[in-house]
């Protein structure tokens, strides 16, 4: 690092709250060339779930309210010589990145699927077609989570360096004579059954043999009950029975969960391109040799209806009888 600048090709951008990394925070690192900057708070714990996966780990403290002007005005002045400023397309790198595009003076690459300093590949018309953008310069981009995959951790820790900030004040456009920016008032935690499918950590995903709407306001209320996201095949949207926002795949909304539950999903390829690298995946079916029941981490050969009926049991929710 030279003075207050970090000296790197590339680096990941991380919002921190409360020490919680962002959804697809290691493939922004391994987009990034391993450098990660942490900005939030909490970032000790942030930086430990980073452990292996990055090589250089900087820090930014930031407790105080979060004002995504303030941020993105201190980010510039660190990451002037930076040719590539990536962070993950969730709720806080999707609000920082236009502004810290701004501050630098640069163009912003919106849902990236890959980024580099002379190629940025963009999906476009829902996933059915690819923009391939030759930079004229250094940019700033935002990678849609679980689109790349990431290599195997290895069990090495790294030492996170606070970065130096400059003492000099930040003009604002308040300072300006423009209005004051908005204030941020509260953060309140994402509702688990309505947030974004690609920031979900728990997907319950229903597919065909999950049967209609009734199994699928059942699925919902389960997913509520265990704090997880309503997912489903394109079969399921195109029918009506959900909405398109819920449809997981190459044509839908790429995801990457921790833990996927797929109940009466045969896995199509168009699907299962679209789930990223769940850490857990569980799939019921009467089909043993469907290609979701081989990647499922626990395959359970049973009748998907009848499976999520017993589950919602398990947690208390009171549901019919079984047809005979």
């Amino acid at each position: 690092m030279s003075g207050s600048a970090l000296a790197a090709d590339a680096v990941a951008v991380l919002a921190v709250r409360g020490g919680e990394l962002p959804i697809g925070a290691d493939e922004c690192v391994a987009e990034a060339g391993g450098v990660a900057l942490l900005v939030g708070d909490g970032l000790a714990d942030a930086a430990a779930a980073l452990v292996g996966a990055a090589d250089e780990v900087w820090t930014l403290d930031w407790v105080s309210a979060w004002s995504t002007a303030g941020v993105a005005a201190r980010l510039a002045a660190i990451l002037a010589g930076v040719d590539v400023v990536v962070t993950p397309a969730t709720p806080d790198g999707r609000d920082l990145a236009p502004h810290l595009a701004l501050a630098l003076g640069r163009p912003l690459f919106a849902g990236a699927i890959s980024v580099g300093p002379t190629r940025v590949v963009q999906h476009r018309h829902e996933g059915r077609s690819q923009l391939t953008t030759a930079p004229a310069g250094p940019l700033v981009a935002t990678l849609t989570p679980g689109v790349r995959s990431v290599p195997a951790p290895e069990d090495v820790a790294t030492e996170a360096r606070p970065v130096a900030v400059p003492a000099s004040p930040v003009a604002t456009s308040a300072d300006a004579g423009s209005p004051a920016p908005p204030e941020l008032v509260a953060i309140h935690p994402p509702d688990a059954s309505t947030m974004d499918l690609s920031e979900a950590t728990s997907i319950l995903g229903g597919g065909a043999g999950l049967g209609g709407r009734d199994e699928f306001e059942l699925l919902a209320r389960v997913a509520a009950a265990m704090g997880a996201s309503v997912g489903a095949t394109r079969v399921v949207t195109d029918q009506g029975t959900l909405g398109h926002e819920r449809q997981i795949g190459t044509t839908g909304v790429v995801v990457d969960p921790d833990r996927y539950l797929a109940f009466g999903i045969s896995g199509a390829v168009q699907h299962t391109a679209g789930l990223g690298n769940p850490d857990l995946i569980v799939s019921v079916n009467t089909d043993p040799h469907s290609p979701m029941m081989a990647m499922a981490d626990l395959a359970l050969t049973a009748d998907a209806p009848a499976t999520l009926r017993a589950l919602a049991r398990a947690l208390g929710i009171e549901v019919a009888e079984d047809p005979t």
